[in-house]
C-alpha cells in the first residue's frame, strides 16, 4: 500500500507539488485543500488520485499518512503545530514563520515530539550542489576560503507578494543562506548586508530592497558571499561556487545558465536560459519529495542524495536573514548572537 499525502495550499508551488506527488510510486492518493475553492476543484479535476478536503482541519482528520504545507507563510506555524498534534510527518515550505521568535517557539515544540518535520529548502537535493557538498566533506578542496551563492530572479513577484514577503533576505536570500551553511557544515557568526533600489518604488515603500549583497563570516574562517536581485531579465540565475586551498568547484553552470559569454570563440552557454525556479530546480523538488515520502514509509531511510532541512536548520537560517535585515537598516555588521539574544523564551 502506498501513502495518502495531504497538500495544503494549491498555488504555484503547491500545485507543482501535487503533480509531483501523484507521479511518485510511493504515493497512492492525495487529499488537497486551499483557501480558494476553485484551486481545489482545478486540482481534483486534473489529478485522478486527488480528493478534496474542506479545510486543513478536515484534511488532518482524513487519514493522511503525511502532509505537505504550501500555503501562505502566515499559516505555516499553526499548521505545523496541528500536524505535530496529529502525529503526522510534515514537509513545510519555508519559512516556519515570518518572525524569528515565532519560529523559535515552533522549533521548541517540534523538539519535544518525535514527529518528523522537514522545511522545504530544496537546493540540498540539487544533484550538482549535493556533489559539491560531498567534495567539501571529503576534503577534496582543502580548507574553504570562499563560498559564493547567487540567486537572480528574472522579474519581481506581484506587488501583494512583495508587501507580505518579509523582504528579500527572508524571502529570497534564505535559500542561499541555507545552502552555504549546509554545504560548509559550519555556523555563520557575523553578517554584513547592503542593498539598493533602482526598480519599482514599491520595494522602498515597504522597507525592502530589490538587489542586495551579503557577506557571511563563518566560525571556521570561511567567507560567504551571497548576491540576490529581483531584476535579471535574461533569466533565473542560481549558481554556487566553492573555492578551497587545493581546488574549486561550481554548481549551476549548465547550458541554460542565463548569462551572455563575452569570451571570443566560446559558445557556452548555448541553451535557452532558465526562466523560473521551478524550471531550474524541478529535479531537486522531485528528489526532495521522493526522499520525504521514502522516510515516511520507512523512518530508517537515509536519503542518498542529500539531507533534509530540519526545523532547527530553518531557525538558524532565519537568524541569518534577520541579521542581514538589521545590517541593512543600521549600516553595520551584525553578530548572529545579537539576533539570538532577541529570542523570547518558548511558551
Amino acid at each position: 500500500m502506498g501513502l495518502t499525502v495531504g497538500v495544503i495550499g494549491l498555488g504555484r508551488i503547491g500545485g507543482f507539488h501535487a503533480d509531483t506527488l501523484t507521479a511518485l510510486p510511493s504515493v497512492d492518493e492525495l487529499v488537497v485543500t486551499d483557501a480558494n475553492p476553485a484551486a481545489v476543484a482545478t486540482t481534483t479535476d486534473r489529478l485522478a488520485s486527488a480528493r478534496a478536503a474542506s479545510d486543513a482541519d478536515s484534511l488532518f482528520n482524513s487519514g493522511v499518512d503525511a502532509v505537505v504545507i504550501a500555503s501562505a507563510t502566515p499559516t505555516h506555524a499553526e499548521l505545523i503545530e496541528k500536524a505535530i498534534a496529529a502525529g503526522i510527518p510534515t514537509l513545510c515550505e519555508k519559512p516556519i514563520a515570518l518572525s524569528v521568535s515565532e519560529s523559535a517557539e515552533v522549533v521548541a515544540r517540534v523538539a519535544d515530539t518525535d514527529v518528523p518535520v522537514t522545511i522545504g529548502y530544496n537546493r540540498r537535493f540539487d544533484p550538482a550542489m549535493a556533489a559539491a557538498r560531498t567534495a567539501v566533506d571529503a576534503g577534496e578542496l582543502g580548507f574553504i576560503t570562499t563560498v559564493r551563492s547567487t540567486t537572480l530572479d528574472p522579474a519581481p513577484p506581484p506587488a501583494e507578494y512583495i508587501a507580505a514577503s518579509g523582504g528579500i533576505f527572508r524571502d529570497c536570500a534564505v535559500h542561499d543562506f541555507d545552502t552555504v551553511r549546509w554545504l560548509l557544515d559550519d555556523e555563520v557568526v557575523e553578517v554584513y548586508a547592503t542593498g539598493s533600489n533602482q526598480g519599482d518604488p514599491l520595494f522602498a515603500e515597504v522597507g525592502d530592497v530589490d538587489s542586495a549583497s551579503i557577506l557571511l563570516r563563518f566560525a571556521r574562517g570561511t567567507i560567504g558571499v551571497v548576491s540576490v536581485t529581483r531584476y535579471n531579465a535574461r533569466g533565473y540565475d542560481c549558481r554556487l561556487e566553492v573555492h578551497g586551498s587545493t581546488d574549486s568547484v561550481v554548481a549551476g553552470w549548465d547550458p541554460a545558465t542565463p548569462v551572455r559569454n563575452m569570451q571570443a570563440g566560446c559558445a557556452f552557454p548555448a541553451a535557452a536560459p532558465h526562466r523560473f525556479f521551478m524550471d531550474r530546480f524541478a529535479a531537486a523538488y522531485r528528489a526532495e519529495l521522493a526522499a520525504f515520502c521514502a522516510s515516511v514509509m520507512d523512518p530508517s531511510t537515509n536519503p542518498t542524495t542529500s539531507a533534509p532541512c530540519t526545523a532547527h536548520d530553518a531557525l538558524e537560517v532565519s537568524l541569518i536573514a534577520e541579521a542581514a535585515t538589521r545590517s541593512v537598516d543600521t549600516g553595520r555588521p551584525v553578530p548572529i548572537e545579537e539576533i539570538r539574544d532577541m529570542l523570547v523564551p518558548a511558551r
